[in-house]
């Protein structure tokens, strides 16, 4: 027994010993440089190459060249795959090579690459014992890819979307500017005297021309590009080209049709920053981009850049190129918004001189019509680059005219109170029929108030729902609200929309109640002061109810957008507070009778909001007023126009608001 058990172990020690001894086979080897290759780790690929693979190229060439070539053209997704030979087809032993058949696929900055090729293996002798190596050429990173050539990458510049309103008309287009320069070898001379008329004609500096010209590609006869200048700007241009060494030529550029009216809404465009080019480094975006730098050109620049075409070229000595990868040009797509620029352009006019915002909203559809910010600023000189003097006047400007203002959070006033009156009914807190009893101009709940009191403008008592709307009665809201509750009245301002987050295209401030744990605090908030903010754009929506049946409509912007509703009064209520926004307007003693329209029933509220710190305080005014015609509500517009104390308060925008439908009936 002792003798068989000692031949198993022999046997066993044997065959150990023979599969010790055994040569590596290439196709182990080849497995071993795919799966270096797969994963990137040239230098160890390196060591797997032939001797005579490595004479021909070093190590640090070797791993280099192929970390170049994929970071410039960005390879991702690399697999290499080849197929191994069957189990029982053995090389005989005294074969020095072997070839094997393999695929590489990869994506590239121009798309998809794949191929197939050839790899030639051979044995060599290292360290006294024999292995398989790879006999590598530079056709193995690319078949098409010899000794002498090189990777060429080319790209072509995508149109950019444009921006329409709901008749197509151009808000943001690709149009073409005058770019002036000059040609330095004619400047011989007379070089002192252009560059001062240059700086005055141009607004630049004489540094920043002297710079532009000292550059080092600069030649005598080539033509040096200093500003773009408008195509409307006629009179500068021919000013600009009487002088002799001046020059200009059309280029293409980003053309903004409405200028201010548009210009908080659509944006402007500019080159790409280094931070910003950071920030969407993995997005397409590269250092010769012109990107979106506020408003619609912003929000939808993605959308708008388009892609851009890629192709890679593997060029040859003679000058000759073959395609390795190409990715077609997309032009930007148009995006066609629900704004109707003549109405746009009539809310314009009307804030001209004014600081303050005007919106209009269809709403039956939810359509977004107008959103305009006052005072503006030309968007063709923004894209075309602002002088130091000119954006320093737009920034000391006390009116803030680069401010957007439509997107601002606000305290509403007045203007907020049918939203209590909503929450006020939908709970039986009031009746239209009930009265509160009212006396003075002034009121405070108790002795606990201290000195703080409720102010109205308009003595009447008793007051019912209808009187208090129609007078702008702050004292009766006061109340309704005290007697809703903290966290019933929280909870149907919620049900209007607010501290919800807007996806409103055009990002807006979100609406905010603030804190009401105080009854005082309560007491203000029921007619649009204490914490209370809303943007006009949620102003708009939460007044789609008393136009819709009760139906709360989203605000939309780009046409074509389903629409989103939701119920939050009822029928009843909607209709009732509809009723008394007419008489706000129709009743002869209302705050908006202002905007009476012969044979055009218009509803509305105005409002008359306090900027303070407290009570005692004299602040500012912000006068607000919203309007929409009962007999067909396709258009509900929103104004709110800054510092209104002392020149008629709220009635400014009334009689803003009452143009605009006058233009537009």
């Amino acid at each position: 027994m002792k003798k068989i058990m000692g031949l198993l172990v022999m046997v066993m020690l044997m065959l150990v010993a023979a599969g010790c001894s055994k040569e590596p086979t290439p196709e182990d080897r080849f497995a071993a440089y795919i799966k270096l290759w797969n994963d990137q780790k040239f230098d160890q690929m390196y060591d797997l190459l032939t001797d005579g693979s490595k004479e021909v190229i070093s190590k640090e060439d070797f791993t280099t060249r192929y970390q170049k070539i994929y970071e410039d053209i960005q390879i991702k997704d690399l697999k290499v795959t080849f197929d191994k030979p069957g189990d029982n087809e053995e090389l005989p032993k005294d074969q020095e090579s072997v070839t094997y058949d393999f695929s590489a696929t990869m994506n590239s900055i121009a798309g998809p690459i794949e191929f197939t090729h050839k790899a030639k293996l051979k044995k060599e002798e290292r360290d006294k014992k024999n292995n398989w190596y790879v006999d590598w050429n530079t056709t193995y990173i690319f078949p098409e890819l010899k000794d002498g050539d090189k990777i060429g990458i080319s790209s072509s510049t995508p149109k950019r979307g444009q921006i329409l309103d709901r008749a197509g008309n151009g808000l943001a287009v690709n149009g073409q500017v005058y770019e002036v320069g000059v040609v330095p070898g004619k400047l011989e001379g007379q070089k002192e005297t252009v560059i001062q008329q240059l700086s005055s004609l141009l607004k630049m500096t004489p540094d920043q021309i002297n710079k532009a010209l000292s550059a080092s590609w600069v030649k005598p006869d080539l033509f040096v590009p200093l500003k773009k200048v408008s195509m409307d700007d006629q009179e500068r241009i021919a000013q600009l080209i009487a002088l002799e060494p001046v020059q200009t030529k059309k280029v293409g550029a980003r053309i903004y049709p409405y200028k201010e009216a548009a210009a908080h809404l659509i944006g402007y465009v500019g080159s790409i920053t280094a931070e910003e080019l950071e920030k969407r480094k993995d997005k397409g975006y590269s250092s010769n981009d012109v990107i979106g730098k506020r408003g619609l050109e912003e929000v939808f620049d993605e959308q708008l850049k388009g892609k851009s075409g890629i192709t890679i070229t593997i060029k040859k000595p003679d000058g000759s190129t073959e395609l390795l990868a190409e990715k077609p040009v997309e032009d930007g797509p148009d995006i066609k918004l629900t704004i109707d620029i003549d109405l746009q352009a009539s809310l314009y006019a009307e804030l001209v001189g004014e600081a303050g915002t005007g919106a209009a909203l269809d709403p039956v559809s939810g359509e977004t019509l107008a959103l305009v910010s006052s005072p503006s600023f030309d968007p063709n000189q923004a894209a075309l680059g602002f002088s130091t003097d000119e954006w320093n006047q737009l920034q000391d400007h006390p009116q803030k005219p680069m401010t957007t203002r439509f997107n601002k959070a606000y305290a509403p006033g007045s203007v907020f109170k049918p939203i209590t009156a909503s929450v006020g009914l939908t709970n039986n807190v009031i009746t239209p029929e009930q009265t509160m009893d009212i006396s003075g101009l002034k009121w405070q709940k108790g002795a606990s108030w201290g000195n703080y009191f409720v102010t109205r403008v308009h003595e009447a008592n008793p007051v019912n729902l209808e009187k208090a709307m129609v007078f702008s009665d702050n004292i009766y809201f006061a109340q309704t609200a005290l007697g809703i509750g903290k966290d019933a009245f929280t909870a149907g301002l919620k049900e209007f929309g607010f501290e919800e987050e807007s996806d409103f295209p055009f990002p807006l401030e979100t609406s905010t109640i603030g804190k009401l744990d105080k009854e005082i605090a309560l007491a203000d908030s029921g007619y649009g002061q204490g914490q209370i903010q809303m943007s006009i754009v949620h102003l708009l929506q939460s007044y789609t109810p008393f136009a819709n049946g009760g139906k709360m409509i989203k605000p939309t912007l780009v046409l074509d957008v389903a629409k989103t509703e939701k119920h939050v009064v009822s029928p009843e209520i909607a209709t009732t507070i509809s009723e008394m926004l007419r008489k706000v307007v129709g009743d002869a003693e209302g705050t908006a009778h202002g905007a009476e329209i012969a044979d055009y029933p218009l509803a509305g509220k105005t409002g008359t909001a306090e900027i303070k710190q407290k009570q005692g305080e004299t602040g500012t005014e912000n006068g607000f007023f919203m309007a929409y015609n009962t007999n067909s509500p396709s258009l509900l517009v929103a104004m709110m126009v800054e510092n209104v104390q002392g020149r008629g308060g709220s009635q400014i925008p009334v009689k803003k608001v009452k143009n605009v439908f006058m233009q537009m009936k």
